[in-house]
């Protein structure tokens, strides 16, 4: 068997999928970068090739962008910390065999690279590579969750098709961002994105929202007017809370979705239905056709591809990363500072179990920004309502031990916590994660960190650097090699 490659900046990553795959006898080869993989490819061709995204030089894209103008059926499985929709889609739209994102579980990692090995290159998604990856300004959408990251790749495998989706979740779950990316990574993202609530619209107006209606169709109606439909045409027609939807309108979907046309509402010339239909519900739809309050053929109709979306108590480890966006947003909004939220405020509302989901915490963070009188939110600063499902587990718990000068700064005024704290606090995160090899990349950071630091403190004279870190010349100039930092000037 050939060689899997991988393609890293990160010797610990490397070192890790080394191992594993060696577990299971399959041979690996690294490269620290893309410049290298690809003068290897010169040579000779491995089995799969695994690449990060987010690399010194060239990046793990254009690799697989490159990779693919020459080696068409070659999988490459791609890589990346930065779980984010946009990275994802580009990624299957590169032709990527799969996306691996960090932190993954190695022996599915293994897994994965076997059936790319024992995959036919038919069978990659080799889509279309001349297309490229959507603009900054376009809808952006980060997560780590498992649950997620399935959504992420169902978008990346629908982006050049136009089948019907349903969108399932509890309320405030983010269905609509959903569906709007769905939109925008997709053949029509050029076309209009037409939003509709059937809960929000009476039902006496819906038919008429959808559908338009001709001049004199009904009392009021002085003047012809497009619907939805037409609004929508070439591009996307998002229904939210179609089980909603009266049991009469369900049968004038249902006949568009079959036959690609419909009519005004007072009209008699068919239109053409040029639009992708996307949908999306709270309600369980399968028991509402049970129950006779939806239509069974409607349902079968909508439920082409369905993506759950979870709700947010599922997906904790996403909670830092919203608070961060959203108070960011919310500071924009209001043009004032951004505030910092606590490590114990960030576990209180970590531990909130979030009835309103995302919407209910983008609430908090926009009540956090209005209200706090400090920079710093505190665990007392938070909305009453994570204050009161936190206080009985509050005042239960016992006060964690502190280091002796955990609370004092170098002048001797009082601090919330020390550095060595936020270090137990990361390395918790991680451990949370299951991510891989945490010793190694934390121990590698910590390095890098303090040579970075000396080495500015020294205007990069590394005698002066080592000697101010107490250790030997020859082994500052080794850590800079193996970290990266050799461009530093040795003066």
């Amino acid at each position: 068997m050939k060689p899997v490659w991988i393609v890293d900046d990160d010797q610990s990553i490397r070192w890790v999928l080394e191992k594993a795959l060696a577990r299971v006898a399959i041979p690996a080869q690294s490269f620290a970068s893309a410049a290298d993989a690809l003068e290897a490819l010169r040579d000779t061709l491995p089995s799969v090739l695994l690449t990060d995204v987010r690399m010194p030089g060239q990046d793990g894209l254009s690799l697989l962008h490159r990779i693919k103008q020459d080696h068409p059926d070659l999988p490459v499985i791609v890589m990346t910390a930065f779980t984010d929709l946009n990275s994802t889609v580009a990624a299957f739209q590169k032709g990527a065999f799969d996306y691996l994102p960090k932190p993954f579980d190695v022996n599915a990692a293994v897994a994965l690279v076997q059936r790319a090995a024992q995959t036919s290159p038919r069978e990659s998604l080799d889509e279309d590579l001349s297309t490229e990856p959507p603009s900054a300004g376009r809808i952006m959408v980060q997560s780590s969750s498992p649950a997620m990251q399935e959504v992420f790749r169902a978008i990346g495998r629908l982006a050049a098709s136009s089948v019907t989706v349903l969108i399932t979740g509890e309320s405030g779950t983010g269905k609509e961002l959903i569906a709007r990316a769905l939109h925008e990574h997709s053949t029509r993202a050029s076309g209009p994105f037409v939003a509709l609530n059937a809960a929000a619209i009476p039902k006496d107006l819906l038919e008429a929202e959808l559908f338009g209606h001709e001049r004199g169709a009904f009392t009021g109606a002085t003047q012809q007017r497009r619907g939805r439909f037409e609004e929508a045409r070439n591009g996307t027609l998002f229904l939210d809370e179609i089980g909603d939807m009266p049991f009469e309108l369900q049968t004038r979907l249902l006949r568009v979705l079959a036959e690609g046309s419909f009519y005004r509402v007072g009209g008699s010339q068919a239109i053409h239905a040029d639009v992708r239909i996307v949908a999306a519900t709270h309600q369980p739809l399968e028991q509402r056709v049970a129950e006779g309050r939806f239509r069974e053929d409607l349902f079968h109709r909508l439920n082409v591809i369905r993506l759950r979306l979870p709700p947010l108590r599922e997906r904790k480890e996403d909670i830092p990363a919203l608070v961060q966006l959203f108070m960011q947003n919310s500071a924009n909004d209001l043009g004032v500072p951004v505030r910092r939220v606590a490590p114990d405020a960030m576990r209180m509302l970590g531990a909130f179990d979030y009835p309103g989901n995302i919407r209910q915490l983008e609430n908090f963070c926009q009540w956090l920004t209005v209200m706090s009188s400090s920079q710093v939110v505190e665990a007392k600063d938070l909305p009453p309502e994570v204050l009161a499902e936190t206080e009985g587990e509050a005042d239960s718990g016992t006060p964690e031990p502190q280091s002796e000068d955990a609370g004092i700064q170098p002048d001797g005024t009082a601090r919330s916590e020390s550095w060595l704290d936020m270090l137990a606090q990361e390395a918790q995160a991680r451990l949370l994660r299951n991510e891989p090899a945490v010793m190694a990349t934390l121990t590698r950071d910590f390095e890098r960190a303090l040579l970075e630091t000396a080495l500015g403190y020294s205007r990069g004279r590394r005698m002066e650097a080592a000697q101010r870190l107490g250790i030997g010349r020859n082994t500052l100039t080794r850590k800079c090699a193996e970290l990266g930092l050799n461009e530093t000037e040795d003066r």
